[in-house]
């Protein structure tokens, strides 16, 4: 029998199991994380089902297998044929249902297109090109259209275009001014497919947004089309649709403001051919601008010698002709950071690409420059040089010299060696560098064979499509050389300059025109360091779409 004291013990050790226990069950955790959810709803049910003919129903419902949400419904959901009442839709749990507002006809396949609005609620994946399709008669429409969407530029599959389809009849009722009907989004492959049409014959359309609506109403979005229509009575497929930009049929100004350093900063909505500005107000002004446009012309900078006025209107001509007047208020009084430095073509690294010219770009218009004060060393030593103004404004000027390789430079400009058109001296500028290694760049001869003299084709020379190194027109067989090019891995492409104005030009959709062909090498270029390459370009001949 147990003492009190032995109670005692056997008591506390007792509870201090207890408490360990509870503790214990306490940090216990369920295993975080897992494989992420990447699956968009799926549908369970259908009530009627999908595919159901002779319908007479007033209310749909479809069961998924997981809660959802409904984004941009009345972006995204169409039902064609359209009604005048649209339908009502209302989530209930994992259920959607849908109430018609309106009589069906008879003898009709109605085919509600859900586009990208069913998301689930965790991680929003994307029920897409999911339709709910039925007949009032006995018969379901079946054809289908279908084929892909590739960019005209990069001849790249592009996914989530939407594929538009119209009838003819109502092609310029609904085009560019009211969302289709009858559409599908491609995949990641750049494939779509369009089902349960009607036959007859339709219009086809391609269109990316970059907020969509499916209306194509905005300057950046990219578009495709078909000039021939679709004589739809069994299925039809490998239908190609290649997206261009068209070009903006107005001219308009996108952006117009004053900048910190006080110049007018322009960016218009197109290209121009030959721009050109006048200053109109103050109407004494105009010999006092100073103008810089982009290499692509569609951006403007003016700079104004003199300050005092409080507002300033400018008039944009094009080949000399005036297509709009800009007009842009300041305060009189207003100042402007108006920094005065330079930046030198040695780049970050600092090293000078072999056998080129050292280009010096300053912040602000150059009005005089006082050589005397500015120095070149080369390895502690002064050396003479040339500095030759650039031709393409007065911010740009090079310094000349037989650069030697191995060899240390110095560029030392002096307070005062550059006076702005604002009357600023620049503040003491030093800035050292070297001469990059000729080994780090090599020389590329292409062997180029065209398939028809008569013609003329465009040889790009490029490391993304973005940045264009070298366009060289050619009509007859021949070489191009490309020299001191960075080692690395370059393409080519060629134009189909069919019009021989020396540049790619885009479609129209109004006027029924294609872009330009386009053809890539499919073969990638490498460049080796200190390596002269040479390469064979066998131009396919053009395949002209109808």
């Amino acid at each position: 029998m147990l003492n009190k004291r032995d109670l005692f013990f056997y008591k506390n050790l007792l509870f201090v199991a207890i408490v360990l226990m509870i503790f214990g069950c306490a940090s216990q955790q369920l295993p975080h994380g897992g494989p992420k959810d990447v699956t968009p709803p799926r549908l369970v049910k259908a009530t009627p089902p999908n595919m159901t003919r002779h319908f007479a129903a007033k209310t749909v419902r479809l069961d998924f297998d997981e809660y959802f949400k409904l984004n941009n419904q009345f972006t995204e959901i169409s039902m064609s044929p359209v009604q005048d009442k649209q339908p009502e839709f209302k989530i209930k749990d994992k259920s959607l249902v849908i109430n018609f507002k309106d009589t069906l006809q008879k003898n009709t396949t109605y085919v509600i297109n859900f586009g990208k609005a069913i998301q689930d609620v965790n991680e929003g994946n994307t029920l897409k090109n999911f339709t709910y399709v039925f007949s009032t008669g006995p018969h379901i429409d079946s054809l289908s259209v279908s084929g892909n969407v590739t960019n005209s530029l990069t001849q790249q599959r592009e996914k989530d275009v939407t594929v538009m389809l119209f009838p003819m009849d109502k092609d310029s009722v609904y085009f560019g001014k009211k969302k289709p009907t009858i559409y599908a989004t491609t995949d990641t492959a750049g494939n779509f497919s369009l089902n349960n049409l009607h036959d007859g014959d339709y219009t086809i359309y391609a269109l990316k947004e970059s907020a969509p609506d499916r209306i194509y109403d905005k300057d950046d979005e990219l578009i495709a089309f078909l000039k021939k229509p679709i004589h739809l009575y069994s299925d039809t497929s490998d239908i190609k649709l290649s997206l261009f930009q068209q070009d903006p049929q107005k001219f308009r100004m996108v952006e117009k403001k004053f900048d910190q350093d006080g110049k007018l900063f322009m960016v218009f909505n197109k290209k121009l051919t030959n721009p050109s500005l006048k200053v109109i107000y103050p109407p004494t002004f105009d010999n006092l601008k100073i103008v810089e446009f982009s290499k692509t012309n569609d951006t403007a900078k003016l700079y104004m010698k003199n300050m005092d006025f409080d507002s300033l209107s400018v008039a944009v001509l094009d080949n000399g002709k005036p297509i709009d007047t800009v007009t842009k208020e300041k305060g009189r009084k207003e100042t402007f950071k108006k920094d005065f430095t330079f930046v030198l073509s040695s780049g970050a690294n600092n090293k000078l690409k072999p056998y080129t010219d050292l280009l010096i770009t300053s912040t602000a218009p150059i009005d005089n420059i006082d050589e005397s004060q500015i120095t070149l060393s080369e390895d502690s030593t002064s050396v003479a040089f040339n500095l030759v103004k650039d031709t393409s404004g007065t911010r740009k000027f090079t310094m000349k010299y037989h650069w030697k390789q191995d060899a240390k430079y110095i560029v030392d400009f002096e307070p005062g060696a550059f006076t702005s058109i604002y009357g600023q001296k620049n503040i003491r500028f030093v800035k050292s560098f070297t001469i990059d290694k000729a080994e780090n760049y090599s020389t590329l001869t292409l062997h180029v064979t065209v398939p028809d003299t008569s013609k003329q084709y465009i040889v790009q020379f490029y490391q993304d499509n973005k940045n264009i190194l070298n366009s060289y027109p050619i009509s007859k067989n021949g070489n191009i050389v490309y020299k001191n090019y960075l080692t690395g891995k370059y393409h080519i492409r060629v134009i189909y300059d069919s019009n021989r104005n020396g540049k790619w030009d885009t479609g129209n959709v109004k006027k029924r025109l294609y872009p330009e062909n386009i053809w890539i090498d499919p073969t990638e270029i490498t460049l080796r360091p200190n390596w002269d390459a040479e390469d064979k370009l066998d131009i396919p001949r053009e395949v002209v779409v109808q």
